[in-house]
């Protein structure tokens, strides 16, 4: 059995469907760790760059999965087709995960469903999949050695956020988790040592618009 780390463990708890698209699959390991397990059927493992398609491609071969999961070279979604029902995008930005739904939402249009994880920055995410007609179902952090991910799963649907559903999560703001709290202080240790160093500069602007991101996250977390 192939053993995969804390974040992709808990990505793969999400998983019960027929067949998983994990896009950045780096060495595949989601795909041949939620075979293993019965989590899906067969997998798409895609990659646009060429030293993780061939580990994948290597990977899949040693477990004997080369008939069930099909390793490809692409950009974003364009490895994907209308027998996926589940997508997984994981470790990378938000901004990024963003941009490759937004590109490829072309291949969307049968409406697989949607496990993304975010390292930082997940309020892109969120604004994209209410752009493309997705609503969000689950989220949840996960601590992984010291780093804080975001876990977006999300499926067919309407919702309207508000700004600070945006920012934080609708439903890691119903929570509000220890862990979500430690995200967020962590977040204002980073913006106050931001805000100490334009104190020397005349840049106003910068300085209200961090400021006013403190004073959201300070009032979030009361």
């Amino acid at each position: 059995m192939i053993q995969i780390n804390k974040r992709l463990t808990k990505v793969s708890e999400y998983l019960n469907h027929n067949k998983l698209a994990d896009i950045g699959s780096d060495h595949a390991y989601l795909p041949i760790y939620a075979i293993q397990n019965g989590f899906i059927n067969k997998a798409i493992a895609g990659e646009v760059v060429k030293g993780p398609f061939l580990a994948a491609q290597h990977n899949t071969k040693i477990y004997g999965m080369t008939d069930i999961i099909e390793v490809k070279l692409g950009d974003g979604l364009e490895v994907i087709d209308d027998t996926i029902d589940v997508i997984t995008i994981c470790g990378m930005g938000g901004p990024l995960i963003a941009q490759i739904i937004d590109e490829g939402q072309h291949k969307l249009s049968h409406y697989p469903d949607l496990v993304l994880q975010a390292n930082i920055h997940a309020l892109p995410i969120r604004q994209v999949l209410q752009k493309i007609g997705y609503q969000i179902y689950d989220e949840q952090l996960i601590k992984d050695k010291k780093h804080i991910y975001e876990i977006i799963v999300a499926k067919k649907g309407e919702m309207q956020l508000d700004e600070t559903e945006m920012k934080f999560g609708p439903i890691l703001l119903k929570s509000k988790t220890d862990l979500f709290k430690e995200k967020w202080q962590r977040e204002l240790e980073s913006l106050n040592k931001i805000i100490k160093q334009l104190e020397n500069h005349n840049d106003h602007e910068r300085y209200h618009e961090i400021n006013q991101q403190i004073l959201h996250i300070k009032g979030v977390l009361k």
